[in-house]
């Protein structure tokens, strides 16, 4: 039996199942049995005890769970919500119902704002059932720990959950919510952990079948059979053998060159980058320096963090992205205003424009540390849309010591009008996971609208062609950083697109390259039309699989070597 998805990546892996535990249920709207006091006291031991345990374990992880658990600890303990759930329990509910409405109002409050506070709204969904897990003395929803390892299926797993997960056991994932952008694709991605999301299906998986999960292919194979064991088998070691290959530059098979970079959201992940195989950095993403921050921070503060990135890549090129605040990041120094729609409102360059000292001095910091290193320097403003601020950003840039400006084209208007938009500056890089909100009027955080926002849509591409079609007439670079570089068979059709480098998650960059070098420039460009030729996303991903499979009969070739 075949189950279908979306998968992330191209890995496999075979592993018996574990079902993490279904939310907790919405508790009876009904009066106390206790007194208000008793009541009160429940709920504010189990918000303590709550907010304790996610410290605890916060203390323990590292890295980026680290900071998920913090917040979440930080929001158990919040005072705001302790008083609004001991009000409700003395308006008579239980501590069970005062938890659910008091978290379930916050969380709408949130979720409405959109982007980044929508995501802290399910941070509230996951505390919410892990105090009330607390009252009710059960375990709370989460990642199982069995001791050996498993394929973990779950309706979709929280950023707790995916922060805390032991990557030693967990061998794949399997969610039957989510995208290709989702939180849960993302972390996969960058973990290098196989994963199918959007198993509509998933359900029908019990604890201990069999599975064999095929991201490369879209495909759980429940009770495989004897042949398929074996051929996945061969793949994986196919696979962990590419991965220890040492790495070379990216190109296609008749040696066309394919810059691989890397997506980085910090310095720390330098070194790791480059022992990937890391070209360069295509997309660094400043937004750590200026979050949780209640002022920009000073030119000297930004240039030391500047300078450590660039010195991990000498001689190489290095593209930053400055601060895409507004929307999912929203900064009270940049703008404060309250907007119905942030991911349409005020952000971006926009928002830079609103507070240009924010940006003078961030692109005075980027320029002095330039000059104190041998990196080659690029940089590029968010969420462009028009020729005027594509010229806006590239005069100031300049004026200010930046030697090479560019621009991020992540609206279908700056992809339309790209021929004119590359005329204004240096270099275009596609995001394309806001590309693809944009393009299809779905939030990408939205989990209910998740299947609309997947890059291999032919709307997509023939923005992102259109681009390829204006660098290559103007002479211009044109890279792609969202997450659909990262896609080892849809990057050979980017590049049929006209696409000039490739910047990813650094755990994705072996199976790209080794996608890359099983095509020519043709075939690309054969794969390219293939896709745009199709009625929708998933039409396009089969059609292109399937000229490519074709391809691979005719050659003889690997199934790896050309991206299978």
């Amino acid at each position: 039996m075949q189950l279908r998805g979306t998968g992330v990546g191209g890995g496999i892996a075979i592993g018996r199942v574990l079902r993490m535990a279904d939310p907790l249920p919405e508790p009876v709207d009904r009066p106390s049995d206790r007194t208000p006091d008793v009541e009160a006291e429940r709920a504010a031991h189990a918000l303590v005890a709550t907010a304790t345990d996610l410290a605890e374990r916060g203390r323990h992880t590292g890295g980026a769970a680290k900071d998920v658990l913090e917040a979440q600890a930080l929001m158990a303990a919040d005072p705001t919500l302790a008083t609004e759930v001991a009000n409700r329990v003395r308006g008579g509910a239980t501590a069970e119902r005062a938890v659910f409405d008091a978290f379930a109002g916050y969380r709408d409050t949130l979720a409405g704002m959109g982007g980044y506070l929508a995501e802290r709204a399910a941070d509230l969904d996951d505390i919410s059932q892990r105090v009330r897990a607390q009252l009710a003395g059960v375990a709370a929803p989460g990642v199982p720990s069995p001791g050996h390892p498993f394929v973990l299926v779950a309706r979709d797993l929280s950023p707790a959950d995916t922060a805390t997960l032991d990557l030693d056991q967990v061998r794949a994932l399997i969610t039957a919510e989510g995208g290709p952008t989702s939180h849960t694709a993302i972390l996969a991605r960058e973990k290098s952990v196989v994963a199918i999301v959007g198993v509509h299906d998933a359900a029908t998986l019990s604890d201990g079948d069999l599975v064999i999960v095929d991201a490369g292919s879209d495909a759980v194979i429940a009770a495989p059979t004897t042949e398929q064991v074996a051929d996945a088998e061969r793949r994986i070691a196919e696979r962990a053998a590419i991965a220890a290959a040492p790495p070379e530059p990216g190109r296609l098979a008749d040696g066309t060159p394919v810059p691989l970079l890397a997506n980085l959201g910090s310095a720390a992940g330098a070194e790791e980058a480059v022992r990937l195989g890391a070209e360069g950095v295509g997309l660094f993403r400043t937004e750590f320096l200026f979050l949780d921050a209640d002022r920009a921070p000073t030119v000297d503060e930004q240039r030391a963090e500047y300078v450590r990135l660039l010195e991990a890549f000498p001689g190489r090129k290095v593209v930053v992205r400055v601060l895409d605040a507004g929307a999912d990041k929203p900064l009270s120094f940049v703008n404060d205003d309250v907007e119905p729609n942030p991911a349409l409102g005020l952000r971006g360059i926009r928002a830079l424009r609103a507070a240009e000292p924010v940006l003078r001095d961030q692109l005075t910091a980027l320029a002095l540390a330039d000059a104190s290193t041998d990196a080659d320097l690029e940089v590029m403003a968010p969420m462009v849309a028009t020729v005027e601020e594509a010229r806006y950003f590239t005069t100031l840039a300049k004026e200010l010591g930046i030697r090479v400006a560019g621009v991020m084209v992540e609206t279908p208007a700056a992809a339309l009008i790209a021929d004119r938009v590359l005329a204004a500056t240096d270099f275009a890089s596609i995001g394309t996971n806001d590309l693809a909100q944009y393009t299809m009027a779905a939030d990408r955080l939205l989990g209910s609208v998740a299947a609309l926002q997947d890059p291999w849509h032919p709307a997509v591409l023939r923005l992102i062609g259109e681009v390829g079609a204006a660098g290559a007439g103007s002479g211009r670079p044109v890279g792609v950083c969202g997450e659909a570089a990262a896609d080892p068979l849809l990057a050979v059709v980017l590049v049929g697109l006209g696409v000039t480098s490739l910047s990813m998650s650094p755990s994705a960059i072996a199976d790209v390259r080794s996608s890359l070098l099983g095509y020519t420039r043709e075939d690309a460009g054969r794969f390219a039309r293939i896709a745009l030729a199709a009625d929708g996303a998933s039409e396009a991903k089969l059609a292109v699989r399937e000229a490519a499979s074709a391809l691979r009969g005719e050659s003889g070739t690997g199934s790896l070597n050309r991206g299978g």
